[in-house]
C-alpha cells in the first residue's frame, strides 16, 4: 500500500532519497522499482529495520539496488546537512512528541530545491477514530496529535517551502479503522475485522480495476491519509 505518488516527483537516476520512518519498507520497495536511484530509509524499531532490509533483498523487480536502511531516531537524523534530493515522511509525524524537532531535521537533510512528501492521517476520519476508542489514541506508540490540513500546511511553510499539490489516499481503509475502533483497536479476531482485512489485502494483491476506481472517486471525499508535495526554498 503506497501513499506517495512517485510519478510526480520525477525522480532521476543518482537521486537521494530518504524515507524517515519507513516502517517494513512499502516506501522503499516502491523507490527500488525506479532506475538509478540512492535510497536510505530509517526506522526507530529494529524489527522493521530488518524486515525492510530483508524484502529489498528478495525484490525480483528491482532496478535500484544502492540501498541502506538503519535503526535511528528521525529527531537526530545520521545524515549531513543538505544532503538528500528528497525526504518523504509517510504516517510518522502524528506520533511523535517533538514533531517540530523531527521536522527542523527534515529540513536540514533536504538539499535547496529538493522535494518534500509528508503525509499524515486526515483530520476527519482520524477525528472520528478518537471519538469511537480512547485507547486508539492513548496507548504506547499511538497518534499524540490530529493535524488540521491548513496547520500543518502552515508549520512547514514556515522553513521556506512552497506546497505544490495535496492529494487524499486510502478512502477503503477508513471504514475498517472505525470498525476496529469499535470492537477494539487490537481485537483482529471479530469476524468483521477479519474478512475487512481479507478485502484490503485482496485489493492490494491483485489491484482490481474496479475497486481502483472506487477508491479513486471516494478518496477526496474521505481518503484516510493526506498528502503534501512541497518544494524546499
Amino acid at each position: 500500500m503506497v501513499t506517495v505518488d512517485f510519478h510526480e516527483l520525477k525522480l532521476k537516476p543518482g537521486s537521494l532519497v530518504l524515507d524517515a520512518g519507513c516502517g517494513s519498507g512499502r516506501h522503499l520497495r516502491a523507490l527500488a522499482k525506479l532506475p538509478g536511484l540512492k535510497i536510505s530509509g530509517i526506522d526507530r524499531n529494529q524489527a522493521d529495520v530488518n524486515d525492510a532490509m530483508a524484502s529489498l533483498k528478495n525484490m525480483p523487480d528491482a532496478l535500484s539496488d544502492n540501498y541502506q536502511v538503519a535503526c535511528a531516531d528521525i529527531n537526530k537524523l545520521p545524515f549531513a546537512t543538505a544532503f538528500f534530493d528528497c525526504v518523504i515522511c509517510s504516517e510518522v509525524l502524528e506520533h511523535i512528541p517533538q514533531h517540530e524537532e523531527a521536522l527542523q531535521e527534515l529540513v536540514r537533510v533536504l538539499k535547496p530545491q529538493g522535494s518534500l512528501v509528508i503525509s499524515v492521517p486526515r483530520y476527519f476520519p482520524e477525528k472520528i477514530c478518537w471519538f469511537i476508542s480512547r485507547a486508539y489514541c492513548n496507548d504506547e506508540g499511538g497518534h499524540v496529535r490530529i493535524y488540521k490540513k491548513k496547520q500543518l500546511q502552515k508549520m512547514i511553510n514556515r522553513h521556506g517551502f512552497s506546497c505544490w499539490k495535496i492529494n487524499y489516499k486510502h478512502a477503503l481503509h477508513v471504514p475498517y479503522w472505525w470498525i476496529r475502533c469499535l470492537v477494539g483497536h487490537k481485537n483482529e479476531k471479530n469476524w468483521l475485522v477479519k474478512y475487512y482485512k481479507k478485502f484490503l489485502e485482496w485489493d492490494i494483491m491483485h489491484k482490481p480495476l474496479l475497486v481502483h476506481s472506487l477508491e479513486e472517486f471516494l478518496n477526496p471525499l474521505m481518503g484516510k491519509s493526506i498528502v503534501f508535495y512541497f518544494k524546499k526554498g
